[in-house]
This record gives C-alpha cells, structure tokens and sequence, in this order.
C-alpha cells in the first residue's frame, strides 16, 4: 500500500512539474517572442513595448528574441520541426500558407479579442486566413508608391499626380518618356524581384492572374488586365528607353545613388524606403511621395502585411494572444508604423495625426490604406516554387526584351499550371 502510495505522490509530482508554468505554480510564465524589425527606430519601439509589457505583468514575463527576414523561413522550419518555435512569430502573410496548412500555427480565431478582430479591416484579415481558421495578425502594411524628384517634375512641368487624381498607367509612361534624354531616365525599375512587384500592380488593372475554380484548385490564366502593367514597364524599357534595362536586376536600395545624382527621375519604391531616402539624400535634395498609377480598378494594389502568429506547439497560447493584443493596441500599432516607416493596418491606428502629415509622405501613403487588399498569390499553395522556377526568370526576360509577351504567357500559363498542379492532387 506504501508503494503505490509513494508512486501516485511521485507521478502526481512529475505531473505538476510538467504543468508548472501553466499554472503559474513554478514561477511566472516566459513566452518568447521573436521580432524581425531591424530599423533602429523598429527595434527600439519593439524593445520599449515588450519591456512596459513586463513592467506591468509579472505572472507572464515576455523574451525579445531578435530574427532576420533573410533566414526566418527555413529558421522557422527548421524551430518548427524540433519542436523549439517561439511563442508569438513576427512574419509576413505571404510565407504563412505552408506553416498553416502544414499545422504549426495555432488558428487565432478563438484567441483573438472582440476589439483586434473589428478594429482591422476584413481584406487585411484576408491575408492571414487559409482555409476556415486565420493564422496570423495583420498589423503592418506597405503600398509600392514613386519618389519622385521633386525640382525635376517641377522644371518639367508635369501635372503631379494625387491619391484623388492619380497618373493612368498610360499617363505615367507618356510622363517619364518626357522626363527622358541625354542620358537621363524618366523612371527606374528595380527588378530583383520582379514578381510579386508586377503581381500586386496588376491589381490596379484589374489583374488577378490566379483563378480558384469550384473544386478549389487554383490556375494561371494571363488576361488581358493582367498585360497592363508588364507592358508598361517592358515598354518602357525596350521601346521608348524612358528606364534603364541597367536596374532590371537590382534592389530598391541599389537605385538610390542614381536617383540622388539626377539620373532617375523616379523609382517605384514600398513605401519604408522613405526612411533610407529621408536619411541618405544629399543637402538640399527635394523629394516627394506620389501614388502609384492607377487603371479600371483604381488604385487597387496588392499588399502581404508582416503579421504576428502564435506557434501551434505554445503551451501558453492564451497568454501570447494577450501579448498580441497589448502590442497591437492603437497607441502601440501606431508607434510600430512610425519605427517601421509603414503603414497600420488598424482602423483607429490610421486616423492618428502623426499618419496624416505632408512630410514623408505620410498623408499620401495614407490615403492609399482603404485601395490595399491581399496579395493575389496569398493563399496559393506552391507559389514559392511557381516564383521561383517559372514566373521570375520569365518576367526577368521579358522586360529585358529577351522574350515577347506571347512567350511570357505561355511560360506564366502552361509551365507554370504543371508546378501548381502538383501541390493540388
């Protein structure tokens, strides 16, 4: 009787130890939550947040764990897997398809406050949700807009362009072609990454480029809206020379020494980069945030907003729902734009003075925010693969003038349905 006495106190024991942060009884809980900011302004903001959180939560007590948007997917795969995933995880809506579908993340539909959930819109929700559960917060966002060099439009005498009344993507190719010669270029496209560029423009036109069927299976069919904007560019450059095929390959921060020397006149740019422009440019350089050109649909633009998730295997998800929560009120949504130089996806955030003013272009950006709906590729399964093999060196010829636009479409279409069907049997 003493030995299964002994026994059951022991188990009993083992059970509570197991249980202990649960219960608060070991101590108080640790959630670890890993950020990818890396501005310096994103950082701290991120740090100061977490730090007031623990100043006034001593049963939960939140770890900063710094990550990089260079390696966080196959960090997060391989964390996932060995069983290691931080509590809450910063990421972006376009690489949670696989880790929602795949089960390590928690569906937050249950977790979720009544305010988070009516205070962000529901096309912002939309990113994050796959199938009938929603994976992730959507709370930072960013449209592509063009910095523009303001004495050069001005000398020019171009109309400038507003949210009311932006350029037509016809209007913006008349435009830079006049803003061109003598070795200077109406616009510069940086390139790198052609695909998801083109893709969330192409909404402006009307583009949709991925169809979903009754049964649910996705193709590429590549209309006639989905040409607008590729034509444009390719345009451009191949026919009226009013951008270099020089940038094609480049990233957005490689265009700015070029566009500081006077040798671009603009460069469509995510609108963060206003915070490498705002400290870079030389003394006395003037420049300004435009829209993006606009088509039939207006100044509809694609967007993948960075989202804070929970990890399926959180022992403490309630917990870290709360933190989400904190983080994301309004004050502290707004204090995460402003270090992000980006834009709050939060109704009440939006509507803070410091979004709205002329300096920066804060209050253009703004005036985008209502036009930003879901990436078209945001819930297609095997996208990444589709990117990579098929769409990015196709868009890559094609705009460099290598390949026509037939060829681009075959290539988008046929090779690209042969990957996309793999992952749909």
């Amino acid at each position: 009787m003493r030995t299964r006495l002994t026994t059951a106190v022991v188990v009993l024991l083992l059970l509570l130890a197991g249980c202990g942060s649960a219960s608060r009884a070991g101590g108080p809980i640790t959630l670890r939550f890993q950020s990818l900011a890396w501005q310096d302004e994103s950082v701290a903001a991120n740090k100061a947040l977490v730090k007031e959180w623990n100043a006034t939560h001593s049963d939960v007590k939140v770890e900063y764990v710094q990550g990089s948007w260079d390696s966080v997917h196959d960090q997060l795969l391989t964390s996932f897997e060995g069983g290691e995933a931080p509590d809450i995880i910063h990421d972006a809506s376009d690489d949670l398809a696989d880790f929602a579908y795949g089960g390590y993340l928690a569906d937050l539909t249950g977790l979720l406050s009544a305010r988070l959930k009516s205070d962000i819109p529901q096309r912002s929700w939309r990113t994050a949700t796959f199938g009938n559960g929603i994976y992730g917060v959507p709370f930072l966002q960013e449209p592509r807009v063009l910095i523009a060099n303001t004495t050069w439009l001005a000398e020019a005498g171009v109309r400038i362009p507003t949210p009311e009344h932006p350029w037509t993507w016809a209007e913006f190719r008349q435009i830079t072609e006049r803003l061109s010669g003598d070795g200077r270029y109406g616009v510069a496209w940086p390139l790198r990454e052609p695909v998801s560029a083109t893709l969330n423009l192409s909404l402006s036109a009307g583009g949709q480029l991925f169809h979903r069927g009754a049964d649910g299976k996705v193709t590429v069919r590549f209309r006639a809206a989905d040409e607008v904007v590729p034509r444009t560019v390719h345009d451009q450059v191949v026919v009226d020379h009013s951008a270099p095929d020089s940038t094609l390959g480049s990233g957005g921060s490689d265009t700015l020494p070029g566009f500081f020397a006077g040798r671009y006149a603009m460069v469509p740019l995510g609108f963060s980069y206003r915070q490498q422009i705002a400290q870079q440019a030389p003394k006395g350089f003037r420049w300004e945030v435009l829209p993006a050109p606009a088509g039939a649909d207006g100044l509809a633009q694609g967007v993948s907003p960075q989202t804070l998730s929970i990890a399926a295997d959180s022992p403490h998800r309630k917990e870290a729902a709360e933190f989400v929560d904190f983080l994301l009120r309004p004050r502290n949504m707004v204090r995460l734009a402003l270090g992000d130089w980006m834009l709050p996806t939060g109704t009440e955030a939006l509507g803070d003075p410091a979004l709205h003013t002329a300096k920066y272009g804060w209050a253009t950006g703004t005036a985008l925010a209502g036009h930003l709906g879901p990436a078209p590729a945001q819930t297609v399964r095997g996208y990444p693969e589709w990117k990579d093999k098929v769409a990015t060196p196709a868009f890559q010829e094609y705009y460099s003038g290598a390949i026509g636009l037939g060829e681009l479409r075959r290539r988008l279409e046929q090779d690209g349905n042969l990957v996309l069907a793999r992952y749909q049997r």
